[in-house]
C-alpha cells in the first residue's frame, strides 16, 4: 500500500491488534518516521504547569510509559517499540522499572484512574521528579472502540492507553493533593458512605419486619449516626485547623443555601474550585447540559458524569436556595412558567449555584447579596 494511502486513512484493513498498535505508533510518535510531508519530529509536551513547566519541557512522546492498572498488578504498555510486561502493583516493582525507563531519558508516563488503585504509581513517579497524567477510562475505551477495537483485556486497554497518550492533546500533569486535602477526602469520603448505610437502613426499616430485625436496624441506624456526626466535627475542626480551607469556607459559605457540609464537600471533591471558568466548573460536577439533537429531532438535554459526590451536596443546597433567595425563587417560577419541570429547575439552580461558588472563589470576595438570576 503507498504511504500517501496510509497517512490518510486509517490502519488497513485486515491487520491484527499488534499491527495496528505498531502502525499507529510509528505514524504518530516514533521520531524520524517518513510522511507525505517528509520527516517529522517528535512531538515536544508544553504544559501550562509552573511546577513541573522545567521538566515537561524535556519530555517528549517518543518514550511512552502506559500503566493499566488493577488491584493487584500493572500492565505496562511502551512505545514506540511496542512491548508490554506485568508486574506487580507495588511500590519496590514501580520504582525498579521507572528508574530504568527513566536512565537515557525522561518518559512520558501515563496511567489510567482506577479507583485509587494507581495511588502507588502517582506516588512513585512524583517522588523520583519524573511527570506523570492521569487518562480518563472512558476516553481511552472511546478510542479504542474508535480503532474498532471491542475486546476488552487488560493488553489491550494498556496498549490502547499507550496510543491514546500519543495523539492526546490535553493530558494535564498530575500535581499531588496537599496533607490537609487528602484527610479532608478521606474523611468526607468515609461520611458520605455512611449516610449512604444510613438511608439503605432506613429505607428496610420501612416494610414490616420483625421485632428482633427492626430493632437490630434501629441499633444499627443510631450507632451509625453517631459516627457520621462524629466525623462531621473532625471536617469541622480540620477546616477551621486549616487556613485556607477556613478561607475558602468562609467565602463559599457566604452564598445563600450554602452551607459548611456543602462547603467541605466541595473543598475535599473539587480542589480545582476558584480556578475553572464557567463551563469547566459545571461540567467538572456534571451539570453541564448536553444536547440530544439529530437532524430534525431535537431531544432532551441531558446532564451526565462528573464528581457525583458533590452533586448530592449541591442538591440539598439547591433545595435551601430555593427556600431562602428571592432570586433564585423568581429563576425557578420562570422556568416553570416555560413548561420546564420542577427537576430540571432544580438542576439549573445546582448550576447556577457551583458557578457562583467558582466566582466567588476567583474573586475572594463574598457573596452578601441574593445575586440576579
Amino acid at each position: 500500500m503507498a504511504i500517501r494511502e496510509l497517512v490518510a486513512g486509517g490502519p488497513p484493513r485486515g491487520m491484527t491488534r499488534s499491527a495496528v498498535a505498531k502502525y499507529l505508533a510509528t505514524r504518530h510518535i516514533c521520531p524520524a518516521i517518513r510522511t507525505v510531508e517528509g520527516l517529522s519530529r517528535p512531538s515536544i509536551i508544553r504544559d501550562n504547569d509552573k511546577d513541573m513547566s522545567s521538566i515537561s519541557s524535556e519530555v517528549d512522546r517518543t518514550n511512552i510509559i502506559a500503566f493499566e492498572v488493577s488491584k493487584a498488578s500493572l500492565t505496562v504498555h511502551s512505545l514506540p517499540d511496542d512491548r508490554q510486561m506485568t508486574i506487580p502493583n507495588s511500590a519496590a516493582a514501580v520504582k525498579r522499572l521507572l528508574k530504568a525507563a527513566s536512565k537515557d531519558r525522561l518518559p512520558f508516563i501515563v496511567c489510567e484512574a482506577s479507583g485509587g488503585y494507581e495511588r502507588i504509581v502517582l506516588e512513585c513517579c512524583v517522588e523520583q521528579g519524573l511527570p506523570v497524567r492521569r487518562a480518563h477510562g472512558t476516553r481511552t475505551r472511546n478510542f479504542a472502540k474508535y480503532l474498532g477495537l471491542s475486546a476488552k483485556t487488560d493488553s489491550v486497554d494498556a496498549r490502547m492507553l499507550a496510543l491514546f497518550a500519543a495523539k492526546s492533546d490535553d493530558l494535564r500533569l498530575w500535581q499531588p493533593p496537599s496533607k490537609e486535602t487528602v484527610e479532608l477526602r478521606g474523611l468526607r469520603r468515609r461520611r458520605d458512605d455512611l449516610a449512604q448505610m444510613i438511608r439503605t437502613e432506613q429505607n428496610r426499616l420501612e416494610h414490616p419486619q420483625i421485632k428482633a430485625v427492626e430493632r437490630s436496624l434501629k441499633r444499627h441506624v443510631r450507632a451509625m449516626t453517631k459516627e457520621m456526626n462524629e466525623l462531621d466535627t473532625q471536617i469541622a475542626k480540620l477546616v477551621a485547623a486549616t487556613p485556607e480551607f477556613r478561607r475558602k469556607s468562609d467565602l463559599l459559605t457566604s452564598v445563600i443555601g450554602v452551607g459548611p457540609k456543602t462547603a467541605a464537600a466541595c473543598l475535599a471533591y473539587v480542589p480545582e474550585l476558584g480556578s475553572l471558568t464557567k463551563g469547566e466548573a459545571a461540567a467538572i460536577v456534571g451539570l453541564a447540559p448536553h444536547a440530544q439533537d439529530s437532524g430534525a429531532m431535537k431531544g432532551h438535554c441531558r446532564i451526565s458524569g462528573g464528581r457525583r459526590e458533590v452533586r448530592a451536596s449541591l442538591y440539598m443546597a439547591a433545595l435551601s436556595t430555593l427556600r431562602y433567595d428571592p432570586a433564585m425563587q423568581s429563576f425557578a417560577r420562570r422556568l416553570r412558567e416555560r413548561g420546564k419541570p420542577a427537576k430540571v429547575a432544580i438542576t439549573a439552580i445546582m448550576r447556577k449555584l457551583i458557578v457562583i461558588m467558582n466566582a466567588v472563589l476567583k474573586t475572594g470576595e463574598p457573596a452578601r447579596r441574593p445575586l440576579p438570576a
